[in-house]
C-alpha cells in the first residue's frame, strides 16, 4: 500500500511526502525488499546531491540513474517544490529534460519533495517513497520525519 500525502495544511501550506507499506502476514519477499531499497536509494542519493545555487539541469544530470526496466514507470520528477504553490519548481529527469525541464536554480529557503517510484510496467508491485527537504545555505535539511519500513530495508538487494 502506498500513501502520497499531497496535503494542504495549516495556513494553506502544501506538504508532500510518500511512504509504501507492506501489508499482510508473513515476511517481505526479496523482490519487495529490492524494490523498496532501490526507491530508498534513489531518494537518499538525490537528497545528497542537492546544493544551494545548483541548476535544475545539474540536478537532473546528477540524479540517481533509474535502471532501464523501471524507466517507463518512473515518477515524473526528480523533485518538485512545495509550499504555497504545489509542484513548482518541477525538476524533470535527465531523459525528460527536453520536454519537461525548466531553467532555474535551487535557493536557500526553497522546500522540495524528492521522490521515487520503482516498479515495472505490468508488474504486480511497486514502491513509492518521497521526502521533503529545505534548501539551506550549506546543503539541505530533512523536514519529513515519518520512518521507513525497517523490514523492507534489510537485505534483498
Amino acid at each position: 500500500m502506498a500513501l502520497d500525502t499531497d496535503t494542504i495544511g495549516c495556513y494553506g501550506y502544501y506538504s508532500d511526502f510518500s511512504r509504501s507499506f507492506r501489508c499482510g502476514p508473513g515476511r517481505p519477499t526479496d523482490r519487495q525488499k529490492m524494490l523498496y531499497r532501490m526507491a530508498y536509494d534513489q531518494v537518499q542519493h538525490n537528497i545528497g546531491i542537492v546544493r544551494p545555487g545548483m541548476a535544475f539541469r545539474e540536478v537532473a544530470e546528477k540524479a540517481w540513474r533509474i535502471p532501464e526496466r523501471f524507466i517507463e514507470q518512473r515518477y515524473t520528477s526528480v523533485m518538485h517544490g512545495v509550499g504555497m504553490h504545489g509542484e513548482t519548481p518541477f525538476i524533470a529527469h535527465a531523459v525528460d529534460y527536453g520536454t519537461y525541464g525548466r531553467e532555474g536554480h535551487l535557493a536557500p529557503g526553497m522546500v522540495v519533495s524528492v521522490e521515487s517510484y520503482i516498479g515495472e510496467r505490468g508488474g504486480a508491485e511497486g514502491v513509492k517513497l518521497e521526502d521533503e527537504i529545505i534548501i539551506k545555505e550549506t546543503g539541505s535539511e530533512l523536514l519529513s520525519r515519518f520512518p521507513y519500513e525497517d523490514a523492507l530495508l534489510r537485505g534483498g538487494q
